[in-house]
């Protein structure tokens, strides 16, 4: 598949498949820090949406790699993932559903809110 074929979302199943697999890709959290403070995915950088423009030369090292963006539900991570894909990140994609999707489909052990 090439990157421009490269889907803009990903689903919960394929996410957890690539972490079992330990295939390198970034996991990138860009919920608010009341947010972060309930719940998240381990090893994840976060990063708040209204930073990220700010703060791209700290995503720089992970250009050539899959980037996951997540969120609450989906939304945030999906317009923070075609900013990415815009700056030049072309593997970035967004967790369709977000943490609260994970929780519910992956690990029940992540509370949801």
């Amino acid at each position: 598949m090439t990157q421009q074929q490269l889907p803009l979302e990903i689903d919960c199943r394929t996410l957890q498949a690539w972490l079992e697999q330990k295939l390198p890709l970034l996991l990138l959290d860009c919920r608010e820090a009341d947010e972060v403070q309930r719940c998240s995915l381990p090893g994840a950088k976060w990063i708040p949406m209204g930073q990220i423009p700010q703060r791209l030369a700290e995503l720089e090292p992970h250009r050539e790699r899959t980037i996951v963006v997540y969120c609450h539900h989906g939304g945030r991570s999906l317009q923070v993932t075609q900013f990415l894909r815009s700056q030049g990140f072309a593997r970035a994609q967004s967790l369709c559903g977000g943490i609260d999707r994970w929780s519910l489909e992956v690990d029940p052990r992540v509370p949801r809110y």
